[in-house]
């Protein structure tokens, strides 16, 4: 079997569509023998590699939406507005803790070597602006610094280094899995906007796109030097970086990338038994 790394890209809301592409391996019976993750690829690849599925996945998230919908908190009394509070203090405008705090009730690791598969987790150095990756230790705080992103969320301090959002540095970090890995995929996420009704953006807006303008900008230049055996970018157009309650048109729009995604590995799995069998 050949050894598989999967990165998991930046890309708030649109990351939903990671789900679908660890469905994928499911469903063709591969496990990634390393997962690294930006920003949301890293909320992701943490919950992937402490053992949940891409099914289990789905499920989980279709069903927050359901109970947000109906206005019934579930088993963990999840609420989105409690994600994006507001703080007062601090450098940034929203607070990530209510939203850590709901994803470690999730599972029960909190160390990287607790985990079932391998994970690298990118994060920016704010001060000497530079790659910070983490593959042991704790993982709580190396979560919340990789989706802090610079002026709404705060930055973490870990062994006295800032760290904010990894998409700054390394947006889809497929470059970072070990070279010995025999097959790469890389999963892009940033996704696709459009002009609103009123062209000009709003303030919100301007700040979210404009980050991402730079994280594209940034894979765009990192591709023309190196390349992963298998690049997937789903088509999500027009969900924002916080619209996690559109959980089910992410779905809707990534599954033609999931099926990209099938028929490439299937031909390389193919290839592959050809080989063996000559």
């Amino acid at each position: 079997m050949e050894k598989i790394g999967i990165a998991l890209g930046a890309g708030g809301a649109r990351g939903l569509a990671h789900i679908l592409m660890l469905e994928t391996l499911d469903e063709l019976g591969l496990k990634p023998a390393y997962v690294s993750g930006t920003s949301v690829g890293a909320i992701a690849g943490v919950l992937y590699c402490s053992g949940m599925t891409g099914k289990e996945l789905r499920e989980l998230f279709s069903e927050l939406i359901v109970s947000e919908r109906n206005r019934v908190t579930n088993l963990f009394n999840f609420k989105w507005l409690d994600f994006i509070a507001p703080q007062f203090e601090g450098a940034g405008l929203l607070k990530t803790e209510n939203f850590i705090k709901f994803l470690f009730k999730l599972i029960n690791e909190r160390t990287f070597e607790e985990l079932d598969i391998p994970l690298l987790v990118v994060t920016s150095n704010f001060w000497t602006r530079e790659e910070v990756v983490f593959k042991s230790g704790d993982l709580v705080s190396v979560i919340q610094a990789s989706i802090s992103l610079p002026g709404i969320f705060s930055p973490v301090l870990i062994e006295n280094n800032v760290l904010i959002d990894g998409g700054a540095v390394n947006p889809v970090p497929f470059d970072i899995l070990p070279n010995d890995c025999d097959l790469t995929i890389a999963i892009d996420v940033i996704g696709h906007r459009t002009a609103g009704p009123g062209i000009m953006p709003s303030l919100t807006e301007a700040v979210f796109n404009t980050f991402q303008i730079m994280e594209k900008s940034i894979t765009r230049q990192k591709l023309r030097v190196v390349c992963p055996d298998i690049y997937i970018e789903p088509y999500i157009s027009d969900v924002r970086v916080l619209e996690f309650h559109k959980a089910e048109h992410v779905f809707r729009q990534a599954e033609p990338a999931k099926d990209r995604l099938k028929r490439e590995l299937e031909k390389r799995l193919n290839r592959k038994d050809r080989k063996n069998n000559q």
